[in-house]
């Protein structure tokens, strides 16, 4: 790569890759399988204005090496742990395998941590991610899922960037492993595990990722209610459908695995989800008698418990597991277990965002965008808790309020970028266009919406304040 990763000017060819036959293997011991378990690293860093000593100036690099510049720095000592972390799944499943062991994991590697490693020069942790992405014998064992590129969180961002965030990744994750890897990808794992409850931004958020290839997303449980109740699902445990339908009454689905429980690395850390399965029975909930899947996902680097604790429970697990009634699996490979043992997706239970049934309560999708903004503005007079911010792994953290500075400087940028260069057709294929999204799509990081007012709120305003002059400097 030169010093712009690929995010754009690529479309036409990953979609046909997409669009190739996937060779899918189905186990054949589906029978005695009781029930399984699947588990996801989450791996992020973000970029930021770190290389310089004047905010406007510095070079945007990646927070781990800022970590390693700035020894005083809180949590720096954990840089070398971090990049560790990043590598060394790689070496755990080439081990386990060798032993005749069935590992699995599945992988969610934001863009920019793939960015900040690059400019990093870190060669270890892309030939570790090499050895189990590409063809080999390493590979069934691991399942990458996608991701939006700059880590943004889908129900606050412009529908429009946070398609180009999909589009982004898989030309990022292509550049990197190739077009027959990312075929593999068919998975999708929302930064902060947020789903937006908004009917029309929801309905582009599903449109976007099925018209970007993939099959299922990777919900947290709270955030979605059974359609036409509101109520809670019952199997949590089994695939469901997340169905989003629109304002003027579109719809767009997606078969969606419930994440259970909150976003504690402990839970992966101590293999929490496989001593949760192995008090699981087969149901027939579906019809035809299933195993159900225990699935989490957590920081796979944050936490002492990750660091140092989850390396020997993985490998504890994964001896123990193998050939036994209880299993690791990676979500797509239970989907197609499901499906050999009759399950027709089409008839899964289906589910919306949480709090849309109060909505169509009072409106049928179709009733227009303008009536929908009515019925918005009474319930959220009403209160009850409502609100359209959308559903994350937590209930205490908004990803809106207090951040109103920001997010007004994120929606100037991206009305900008669209100007000059979406209306004005400009080739994503020039560089000027791949430098304005680069820097439109980093300013979305959600980290600058985490840590509440102060020096990452201010990163996300400068990053902004590039884009935008980026946009009527070149354009």
């Amino acid at each position: 790569m030169d010093e712009l990763p690929p995010l754009s000017g690529s479309e036409s060819e990953i979609e046909r890759a997409r669009r190739l036959p996937l060779q899918r293997e189905t186990r054949k011991d589906a029978a005695r399988i009781r029930s399984a378990c699947a588990i996801a690293l989450h791996m992020h860093q973000p970029l930021l204005p770190g290389g310089g000593d004047q905010l406007r100036t510095a070079q945007l690099i990646s927070n781990l090496q800022y970590m390693r510049e700035h020894p005083e720095a809180p949590d720096s000592h954990n840089a070398s742990v971090y990049q560790h972390c990043y590598r060394r799944i790689g070496e755990f499943i080439a081990e386990l395998v060798e032993e005749g062991r069935e590992p699995r994991v599945m992988l969610d590697y934001s863009g920019t941590l793939f960015e900040g490693l690059r400019r990093m020069g870190v060669v270890d942790v892309f030939e570790q991610l090499r050895r189990v992405t590409c063809r080999g014998p390493y590979r069934h064992a691991v399942e990458w899922l996608g991701s939006a590129w700059g880590h943004a969180v889908a129900p606050s961002t412009p529908v429009l960037d946070y398609r180009r965030h999909v589009l982004a990744w898989q030309q990022h994750f292509a550049q990197l492993f190739g077009l027959e890897a990312l075929n593999h990808v068919r998975g999708f794992s929302p930064a902060e595990m947020a789903l937006p409850n908004q009917p029309d931004v929801a309905y582009e958020f599903v449109k976007t990722l099925r018209d970007a290839g993939y099959e299922w997303l990777l919900v947290q449980e709270h955030t979605v209610e059974l359609l036409g109740t509101g109520g809670v699902p019952a199997h949590p445990h089994l695939p469901h459908r997340l169905v989003c339908k629109s304002s003027s009454g579109q719809s767009a689905e997606i078969i969606a695995i419930i994440k259970t429980q909150g976003s504690d690395t402990k839970l992966v850390g101590q293999m929490q989800p496989y001593y949760e399965a192995k008090g699981l029975a087969r149901v027939n909930a579906l019809g035809p008698s299933v195993p159900q899947l225990v699935t989490q996902i957590a920081d796979g680097e944050n936490g002492g418990v990750m660091m140092n604790e989850f390396p020997s429970k993985y490998f504890q697990v994964v001896r123990e597991a193998s050939g036994s009634d209880t299993l690791l699996l990676n979500v797509s490979e239970y989907l197609e277990l499901l499906g050999s043992l009759g399950v027709d997706f089409a008839r899964l239970p289906e589910l919306q965002p949480r709090g849309q049934q109060r909505i169509w309560d009072r409106i049928a999708p179709g009733a227009g965008a303008e009536r929908l903004r009515a019925v918005l503005a009474e319930l959220e007079r009403e209160g009850g808790g409502f609100h359209m911010d959308g559903g994350s792994w937590t209930n205490d953290i908004s990803w809106v309020k207090g951040y109103e500075g920001l997010l007004d400087d994120m929606q100037r940028a991206s009305a900008l970028f669209h100007e000059k260069v979406t209306l004005a057709g400009v080739p994503a294929s020039e560089r000027r266009h791949q430098n304005a999204l680069f820097h439109l799509l980093c300013s979305q990081t959600s980290c600058y919406r985490y840590w509440g007012q102060g020096r990452w709120t201010e990163y996300g305003q400068e990053i902004c304040r590039r884009t935008s002059e980026i946009l009527r400097c070149d354009f």
